[in-house]
């Protein structure tokens, strides 16, 4: 199961960096235009993005800055945020690379930022969420853009799989 989830986050860097280079492509006015998405623009929205990863992952590990809010601005401009993004991206993969099976039945406890009680679950269903939540505010990016006019991003786990991501595919064959 652990390679389902290092899968994940793999195809998550892919599909992070493609939205990263379609944002690129926008000026810096309709980068920041609001668009109706829950964190607004796309500049709301890739920091929302980048804080809840480093959120996650404070939980996960204990390392990282405590985050204030989930709309909290990392970056104001595209090119630093990136450069965060892609860090944050490699530190998960990293992290997963060292996971056993086993470590996904551990029982991880937090207080959330929004409702400040004390939470327990396990590590594995909880990636589950992570993964889940990068896909569904990626999903409101590739809105914004396509309400931009840009067009449409393909962004879909097949095609990953396909591309760069077509080790995953052979593993899986071998087991």
């Amino acid at each position: 199961m652990i390679d389902h989830y290092r899968m994940f986050a793999d195809y998550n860097r892919w599909a992070n960096e493609r939205v990263y280079t379609a944002a690129a492509e926008l000026s810096d006015a309709d980068y920041r235009t609001h668009k109706g998405a829950f964190f607004g623009s796309l500049h709301g929205t890739l920091n929302h993005l980048l804080v809840a990863d480093r959120v996650w992952m404070r939980r996960f590990t204990g390392d990282g800055e405590p985050m204030s809010s989930l709309d909290q601005v990392l970056h104001e401009d595209l090119a630093s945020l990136r450069d965060a993004r892609r860090i944050e991206d490699a530190r998960i993969i990293s992290w997963l690379a060292g996971l056993t099976d086993s470590d996904l039945d551990r029982i991880i406890s937090y207080t959330p930022i929004t409702n400040p009680q004390p939470i327990s679950h396990p590590l594995g269903p909880t990636l589950a969420h992570v993964f889940n939540h990068q896909t569904h505010h990626r999903g409101q990016c590739h809105m914004i853009l396509t309400a931009l006019g840009r067009p449409s991003l393909t962004l879909d786990l097949v095609y990953f799989l396909r591309s760069e991501g077509s080790r995953w595919m052979a593993s899986a064959i071998a087991h």
